[in-house]
């Protein structure tokens, strides 16, 4: 165990994308959602995707987000992510990333992800790019399903939190940590590390990056994971970016269990 880590947000620092892209469209196809549940989230996506979601755009997705998979069955969601993970071979993961990631652990560092996304997600992305913990939003749940309350949201000051509880259970010595983010929403998280690195930074977090002479990287090298990273088993297999599956892991999930009746 290393006495520092080194903190990563997902989106857009690690992955390419936004990690909520993945999903609306494909369960809207999938009869999952509605066309009035997809229409609000490709909204917030795109005005995400185009100057970086603040904190009134971000509490909508959150409310989308328990909205959205109040109900859903959590061994589903599981299996789904599991199983249909290799089928996703667009390029994520910025290879500038994964090269840090490595760079870090040979430098004897923890990785640690951290991700407004769910842990049912971040989890297998984290295990997939060698990542030693995740931080990650956390849905509550009875007899198996999401109930649609947030029990934690990885979100702004919330990150935070979570990174300094992380260091006092791991000794993790945070003025030695660093921190990769894109995002303003992200301050807190850079500011609790005494290296913080703004990645491809929206327009607030550049200024403020600049103010606090905080190093600016640019990310520009997407690449498929499977090719920049060692083979994976299944279980670490399609995120898609992350928001939780993509449409072919839907349609395959719902071809086999229909076969299951059928037997």
């Amino acid at each position: 165990m290393g006495t520092s880590a080194a903190f990563f947000d997902l989106d857009k620092t690690i992955i390419a994308k936004s990690s909520t892209l993945a999903f609306s469209k494909p369960f809207q196809a999938g009869g999952l959602i509605s066309r009035k549940a997809l229409l609000r989230s490709v909204y917030t996506q795109f005005v995400y995707v185009l100057g970086g979601a603040d904190h009134d755009q971000m509490e909508k997705m959150r409310q989308m987000m328990s909205e959205l998979v109040t109900g859903w069955d959590v061994s589903t969601v599981r299996e789904i992510v599991a199983d249909t993970l290799h089928n996703i071979v667009d390029p994520l993961v910025y290879d500038e990333a994964v090269q840090l990631i490595e760079q870090h652990h040979a430098e004897g560092r923890d990785v640690v992800i951290v991700s407004a996304s769910g842990t049912e997600v971040v989890e297998p992305i984290g295990e997939l790019l060698g990542a030693d913990h995740v931080i990650a939003t956390r849905m509550e749940v009875e007899e198996g399903r999401y109930t649609g309350t947030i029990a934690f949201y990885a979100y702004a000051e919330g990150k935070a939190e979570a990174m300094r509880e992380l260091a006092a259970d791991k000794g993790y010595d945070l003025a030695r940590c660093y921190a990769y983010s894109d995002s303003m929403t992200d301050e807190p998280m850079l500011a609790a590390v005494g290296h913080p690195y703004a990645v491809n930074p929206d327009k607030e977090l550049r200024r403020i990056a600049k103010e606090r002479d905080w190093p600016i990287l640019v990310f520009t090298k997407p690449v498929a994971l499977r090719s920049s990273l060692p083979p994976a088993g299944p279980t670490l297999a399609a995120i898609a970016v992350g928001g939780v599956v993509a449409l072919g892991g839907v349609l395959w999930a719902g071809a086999r269990a229909r076969r299951r009746e059928g037997a």
